[in-house]
């Protein structure tokens, strides 16, 4: 980590503060806090247990029961809200302070990246894990491996030099992979197929072959590292899941071959569908009358996607795919409603934003629910999200590995 922390982590802070980004909290508090009058949200069967008393110590959940606050410890009076695990967004771009800041806000305690410049991740994940800022924590991608890697990533890197020329043979796929394993990332992202978001590519048409995924999962492997493939065409994607990938972003014109075979191999669907509204939606992330054509089309057909995959019984999760810059308007709240909007239970939506995701992040014992012993990811929200899902899109409380991130539970003024 002492690499990544000297080059990525100092190029990071300054991108951030370059580019305006609002200044990292103060060391928020670790101290012992008690959230009581809780309604507490089991995620794993859907019970709400009233009048719950939650203690976090040293960043975890430490108990759960009822009653008053221990004696010394902060206590935090939810006034009978609705608490339920911090949201994990699988999917995002997030690269500076104020980026990571509003997803926090939103009710994001957990993120893993799909691709930023400079290692952006890999720092801010550093930053959450000595205690600097409250999170959210970050699962770090680094570069996306595809034919040509964003040239700044050789700045940081001159000796992978040769890569410049394109990534299009299998030994240059498994140095792209070193690429990044150099710098401590937790995730491969490749191109299996082209990008939805650019006018000038076709989101069907297949980028690496089978064989050549499959070496980008090996090496990949050599450091229990997982591979999650963006792939929008159905050719691509069945590559990407014969090849061992371990999850599907995106996913729109998947077949059901393609689907039965994510569901055999345990393949985890992201289908970031809120991203596809976007697109044919002025403002934005992406405001193109190109793209907004091809959003037209896409939408359609990944709603369709989404509702076999769910019927298959394919693990999806949600992610925003967004890098909650000041133009975006698109949140994982907003995944989670579209997921009820297409068949899913209120439960099943929160679900893939909670445990599901936390079993594809392989994290499933340390975030996800809020059981003793687990990190200390909760969120506040005015009504009960297992009858109205749309309440996560307001937080009125957040805290992340034991830390108040956001709180609004009151605007009296004092």
């Amino acid at each position: 980590m002492t690499r990544q922390l000297s080059v990525a982590a100092a190029i990071f802070a300054v991108a951030g503060l370059s580019s305006g980004a609002i200044q990292p909290p103060a060391s928020p508090s670790a101290d012992a806090i008690a959230i009581v009058n809780a309604n507490l949200v089991n995620v794993r069967d859907g019970r709400v247990t009233p009048n719950a008393l939650l203690l976090i110590r040293n960043g975890r959940i430490d108990s759960i029961g009822s009653g008053s606050a221990p004696s010394g410890v902060r206590a935090i009076d939810v006034k009978a809200k609705y608490v339920v695990p911090g949201l994990i967004d699988a999917h995002t771009h997030a690269a500076d302070f104020e980026s990571f800041r509003r997803a926090l806000e939103s009710g994001v305690t957990t993120v893993r990246s799909a691709g930023v410049s400079f290692y952006a991740d890999v720092g801010f994940h550093s930053l959450v894990k000595s205690g600097a800022v409250a999170g959210p924590d970050v699962v770090p991608a680094g570069y996306h491996v595809r034919p040509r890697i964003a040239e700044e990533a050789f700045l940081s890197d001159p000796p992978y030099a040769d890569l410049m020329s394109g990534v299009t043979t299998i030994e240059k796929m498994r140095r792209a992979v070193q690429l990044n394993l150099s710098h401590g990332v937790a995730w491969i992202k490749i191109l299996a197929t082209e990008r939805a978001g650019t006018a000038d590519t076709d989101p069907r048409k297949q980028v690496y072959t089978e064989d050549e995924i499959r070496a980008i999962v090996q090496e990949a492997a050599t450091r229990n590292v997982p591979v999650q493939a963006h792939a929008h065409g159905d050719e691509g994607a069945m590559a990407a899941v014969k090849a061992g990938v371990r999850s599907i972003e995106h996913g729109t014109y998947l077949s059901e071959a393609t689907l039965r075979l994510m569901k055999e191999r345990g393949t985890f669907l992201d289908p970031t569908y809120t991203t596809v509204v976007d697109l044919t939606e002025a403002g934005g992330d992406y405001d193109v009358p190109a793209l907004r054509v091809r959003g037209q089309h896409m939408l359609p057909r990944l709603r369709e996607t989404v509702v076999r995959a769910q019927k298959l019984g394919v693990k999806i999760v949600a992610g925003s795919d967004t890098s909650y810059g000041r133009n975006s308007l698109t949140r994982i709240s907003q995944e989670l409603a579209h997921f009820v909007e297409m068949g899913m239970t209120p439960l099943q939506a929160l679900q893939s934003a909670t445990i599901v995701s936390a079993e594809m992040l392989r994290m499933e014992k340390a975030i996800g629910v809020l059981e003793r012993g687990f990190d200390a990811d909760l969120i506040a929200v005015e009504h009960n999200p297992l009858e109205n899902i749309s309440t996560l899109q307001d937080p009125l409380l957040v805290i992340s590995n034991g830390r108040v991130g956001l709180d609004r539970l009151s605007f009296a003024r004092e």
